[in-house]
């Protein structure tokens, strides 16, 4: 038999063994839950703890980590900002500097534009003066076609007095005491002499040249007069000579040439003045002694015009060479500004690019810090929601364990 006092009322009770071991059975059982319990309020109260502890420092290291994320978005829109500025600067200085290449162009072709009118003016001005001498010529022509009958009854008296061997030598000599005449006061730089060059096989009788004073020579005649007696057996006709002229005239580098006759006196063709006959051979005249010198006066006042007209459209050709020159330079400067400013403008666009990667990186950075917070979460319920019941639910070998353990604390 065994005694039990109770711990109230302190009076004493008798059991069997049976029954002590019972009652003792009882108290090792709540002991051991109490102890259970006490052992899982400490392992959850530590659990508690280290979750705590875990999520703080995770909680640490994702703030740090936003922190210097934030840092880095910060300094990249700082550098956004920074690029957009400079791209911004850019295309201002490049409108800027295209405007004041054209201001600049506009102002070259407008001064050129009046060049080129005050040009024309001048030719226009030009024009009329000529015409005006021209008028004045004509009527000198007028007054000298009035002489010309008595002037053809003067030759021919003067051929009728001279020797067949004389005529011709005779021509010439008054044509060249007519020249003489007006050498020094019309023609004071001009040459006029006798060909004497017969190396080709023959010759002309005068070549007349005359240069600028730069030495560039505007005009070069040559001459062939041609007379013969009027009791000659076998008349000549004009046109028998016009191929020997232009031999000679091509032999000697002449730009015209002019034959000065006195053959076929009745022919109302070469008795109306000059006539050009450049439809048979180029640059070829015919004319009567009277008209020698209006003839050089007329070819080279033609080539002092033309000389200055080929001198003025030389100025103007190299003025638009000029504006040429100009517009090529300002295209290639167009070239060279569109150039840098592409290639900038692909390095800005690769830098904007090149953050936007970034922040999709750090997106997704913060995507998954995101998860891993929602994992610890979850983590945390999961370890709240722990106890022995569900830890041995799927695990017979641990439940048995404790079971064992609880018989070995009742049996003590």
């Amino acid at each position: 038999m065994q005694q039990i006092k109770c711990p109230n009322c302190g009076e004493v009770f008798q059991v069997d063994e049976s029954g002590y071991a019972q009652i003792a059975a009882q108290v090792r059982d709540r002991e051991f839950e109490k102890e259970m319990e006490r052992r899982e309020r400490a392992l959850a109260e530590q659990k508690e703890n280290d979750l705590k502890i875990a999520r703080m420092e995770q909680e640490r290291k994702l703030s740090d980590v936003v922190s210097k994320k934030e840092a880095e978005l910060a300094q990249r829109d700082q550098q956004l900002a920074q690029l957009k500025a400079e791209a911004a600067a850019g295309e201002a200085e490049k409108k800027l500097a295209v405007a004041e290449a054209v201001r600049q162009k506009e102002e070259e072709l407008s001064e050129r534009a009046a060049e080129i009118f005050e040009l024309k003016s001048r030719i226009s001005s030009q024009e009329n003066e000529n015409l005006r001498k021209e008028e004045a010529l004509k009527e000198q022509y007028e007054d000298k076609l009035r002489l010309k009958d008595e002037q053809l009854a003067y030759y021919r008296d003067f051929k009728a007095r001279q020797s067949t061997k004389m005529v011709g030598e005779s021509l010439e000599q008054h044509c060249l005491t007519q020249f003489n005449t007006l050498r020094m006061t019309a023609f004071p730089t001009a040459y006029f002499e006798r060909d004497t060059d017969a190396r080709s096989g023959s010759k002309g009788d005068f070549i007349f040249r005359e240069a600028s004073p730069e030495g560039i020579e505007f005009i070069s005649i040559m001459f062939e007069m041609k007379n013969e007696m009027d009791t000659t057996a076998t008349k000549h006709k004009n046109e028998d000579f016009f191929k020997e002229l232009d031999k000679d005239r091509r032999q000697k580098s002449c730009e015209y040439a002019v034959l000065v006759s006195l053959l076929e006196m009745d022919s109302e063709l070469y008795n109306t003045g000059i006539v050009d006959v450049s439809y048979r051979y180029e640059k070829m005249y015919v004319i009567r002694p009277q008209f020698f010198i209006p003839m050089i006066t007329l070819l080279r006042n033609a080539a002092l015009h033309s000389l200055k007209y080929r001198q003025e459209l030389q100025i103007v050709k190299n003025q638009q060479v000029d504006i040429l020159h100009f517009e090529e330079n300002m295209n290639a400067f167009k070239d060279g500004f569109a150039r840098n400013y592409r290639l900038a403008s692909d390095k800005f666009q690769t830098a904007i690019e090149e953050i936007d990667k970034t922040i999709t990186h750090l997106q997704k950075t913060k995507d998954a810090l995101l998860s891993s917070e929602n994992n610890l979460r979850l983590a945390n319920k999961k370890a709240e929601e722990l106890s022995i019941k569900r830890l041995t639910k799927n695990a017979p070998s641990v439940k048995e364990m404790f079971d064992s353990a609880k018989s070995d604390s009742s049996e003590e």
